[in-house]
């Protein structure tokens, strides 16, 4: 584990967004949320923090939507970089740059880097052979590469990905490719690229995650080991492309720096353009921090890639820590732009104005620290009305409201502390050490949820003493309690600035008093006796019933609508000789045994009777069937594939599956009691 270190500074890094389209609410859960309440700590306690972010406008994905909507990329980024960029404003995001991978500052840092590696020798060059589309006249990159997945036949597997069974492939893998661009057959041409050689930089990164970062989410620290068990393989830096930051060396013209190598550079670059003068302190000083904000589907990227470039690159810190989160879900489907299954953040604030807190509160609750979580609207309701209404709000607007019936909105005197007094102010106190050390260890959901205790001992104490009964004969009394509660609400003010900055700053205002650095945090006398209170007004309000069910019913339209309009049957793919047909070996088998692949969601291992001495099966179907529900069952898999391993284990066959409209896959099961073995004619 590493050694623990003070440090001068803090550079924390949000995950550079996609300016291809706008962003909803799992990148707010993934990433900028649990971000921003970092920061917001770290600032409140007086520590000198940045935070970076900005948009990543290069690679294929930008350059899809352009073709799409028929306009050029750079309209595309600046469209969707100001839609980001003023979403995270609007939900309190405080960056201190929100930044482009298309400045001049980015084009000149990202060449730079490239450039100096280049100088060094730590690029290896390579001339392979690649798809090319020869209609569209240029290579093809893996995106605009579609066939057939060779391990579950999805037939819309791209050239990076099947994101049907999650399997990584490479272009060359696919069955009957074809180019998105033009719709025809590509060819393979050669091309020369520059690679970063990972496999050169595996024993450090080895020794520097495995033994010195064991402290690193277990999420985190899994992936890390499972892409070093399976070997670090070279990876291109450079890309046949026509958008991007062009490969600053001589023979490299039609070639722009690859989309991962450039968009962590814009971190680098960022900082640079916030702080021209000393940006290097920040990067380069051993008592300055990196801590990465991101989503598990970049861990990879953040903990060994980008490492390894600024190794290889020289002077740069590595990161201190990569706090990723996986992903959160919607009403129990995966958020997917594509079918428009979102909450985006613009719609949000359009039908919940003022409401950013309540997102932020509930996306916090249930943060997808180390595994997939689920967003529904009904927690959301519940969580409104029974924690920050009845909870927070309610104590707030009592003590507010009750010191200005009993005392004209100042701060009464407190005297004469009970035991009951003194027990409600320790147990308030206590708290903060254990939010410190959550927040300390990146636990954000736990963090909030003790921050939320404080304002319920401060309820309890409200309704355990009763002020309002005890103002007909004891006003001295009231004022002690009225005190203590407008102190801990003053305290309120400062423990949940980092996760509800907007009824934070409410708070501060309804007491009359200006932000409250942590140190602060317990302190009973934030407010002196005498001191005039503002106006009592509701932190939250609750949310009725009717608009839950109109934002369900809106998503049960948008179901409707991809089930509807979206689906339609695939063309019969090409024809074949029945030569080639007689080639596949179908046949039926038993399964004897079947369960989940640790640390893949989707995947399932079976182990089959095939009448021959059985085998070990991989089929991505988990999302669709519990394991169980499988075994004793007769299934039909191809038996002549070659073998493949996944997740360190070999796969000897294929399961057929059927697809519906809907995307659901079921197993092809024979109806009649065949024997393993049988072939299928």
């Amino acid at each position: 584990m590493a050694e623990e270190k003070k440090f001068k500074r803090t550079l924390v890094t949000t995950a550079l967004p996609y300016a291809n389209g706008p962003v909803h609410i799992g990148h707010l859960a993934g990433v900028y949320v649990p971000a921003d309440i970092y920061v917001r700590y770290l600032r409140s306690k007086g520590e000198d923090v940045l935070m970076i972010g900005g948009s990543d406008e290069h690679g294929v994905p930008i350059t899809i939507r352009a073709r799409k909507e028929g306009c050029t990329p750079q309209d595309v980024v600046d469209r969707y970089h100001s839609i980001i960029k003023k979403s995270f404003e609007d939900f309190g995001i405080s960056m201190d740059i929100y930044s482009r991978t298309t400045s001049k500052t980015h084009a000149q840092v990202a060449s730079d880097f490239f450039q100096t590696l280049y100088d060094k020798g730590e690029f290896v060059q390579k001339t392979t052979q690649q798809y090319y589309d020869e209609e569209a006249h240029q290579f093809l990159a893996d995106r605009y590469i579609m066939g057939t997945c060779p391990h579950c036949g999805n037939d819309k597997a791209y050239g990076d990905q099947c994101e049907k069974c999650g399997t990584s492939l490479s272009a060359l893998e696919l069955i009957n490719p074809h180019s998105t661009i033009s719709g025809s057959k590509p060819v393979l041409k050669e091309t020369t690229h520059w690679y970063l050689p990972l496999d050169k930089h595996e024993p450090w990164l080895r020794k520097w995650i495995l033994d010195d970062h064991k402290e690193w989410r277990s999420n985190v620290y899994g992936q890390c080991k499972s892409w070093l068990d399976m070997g670090l393989q070279p990876r291109a830096v450079s890309r046949d492309l026509d958008w991007g930051i062009p490969v600053p060396v001589k023979g490299a013209e039609g070639k722009v720096l690859y989309v991962w190598f450039d968009a962590p550079i814009g971190y680098i670059s960022n900082t640079k353009e916030l702080r021209p003068d000393d940006w290097e302190k920040w990067w380069k000083d051993p008592e300055s921090r990196l801590i990465h904000f991101i989503g598990k589907d970049n861990i990879v990227f953040h903990c060994i890639v980008f490492p390894a470039m600024l190794k290889a690159h020289g002077g740069y810190n590595l990161p201190d820590n990569v706090p990723a989160n996986e992903f959160m879900n919607l009403e129990g489907d995966k958020i997917s732009t594509s079918r428009n299954w979102a909450i985006w953040l613009h719609e949000y604030l359009q039908e919940f104005p003022g409401k950013q807190d309540v997102l932020r509160y509930v996306l916090t609750a249930n943060a997808p620290e180390t595994k997939d979580n689920d967003f529904t609207w009904a927690d959301f309701q519940a969580r409104n009305n029974n924690e920050l209404v009845a909870i927070l709000g309610n104590f707030v607007n009592r003590v507010v409201v009750l010191t200005h019936k009993y005392f004209e909105g100042k701060v009464p005197e407190a005297a004469g502390l009970l035991e009951i007094d003194q027990k409600a102010i320790e147990d308030f106190q206590a708290e903060r050490k254990e939010v410190e050390t959550l927040l300390d260890g990146f636990r954000f959901r736990d963090a909030q949820k003790e921050a939320m205790n404080m304002a319920r001992i401060g309820n309890k104490y409200l309704a355990d003493t009763e002020p309002w009964k005890l103002a007909k004969t004891d006003m001295a009394r009231v004022g002690t309690i009225l005190n203590i509660g407008l102190q801990i609400v003053a305290n309120l003010s400062i423990v949940m600035e980092p996760f509800l900055p907007f009824s934070a700053e409410k708070m501060r205002s309804q007491l009359g008093i200006g932000k409250q650095q942590w140190e602060k945090l317990g302190d009973m006398a934030i407010m002196p006796a005498g001191h005039q209170i503002g106006k009592a007004e509701l932190l939250f309000e609750k949310i009725d019933d009717s608009v839950v069910e109109a934002q369900l019913a809106k998503l049960a339209a948008i179901k409707k609508a991809n089930e509807e309009n979206e689906w339609k049957p695939e063309p019969i793919a090409e024809t074949i000789d029945f030569s080639a047909f007689e080639k596949l070996d179908i046949r039926v088998g038993l399964v004897k045994d079947c369960q989940k692949m640790p640390k893949a969601d989707k995947l399932l291992v079976f182990k089959i009777d095939d009448g021959l001495g059985g085998r070990t099966i991989i089929s991505g179907i988990a999302k669709y069937y519990k394991p169980e529900d499988l075994i004793g069952k007769r299934v039909l898999f191809v038996a002549n594939l070659a073998p493949r391993k996944l997740k360190g284990v070999e796969s000897q066959g294929m399961i057929l599956s059927a697809e519906d409209a809907n995307g659901n896959l079921s197993v092809v099961m024979p109806s009649a009691d065949v024997r393993p073995g049988c072939q299928v004619k």
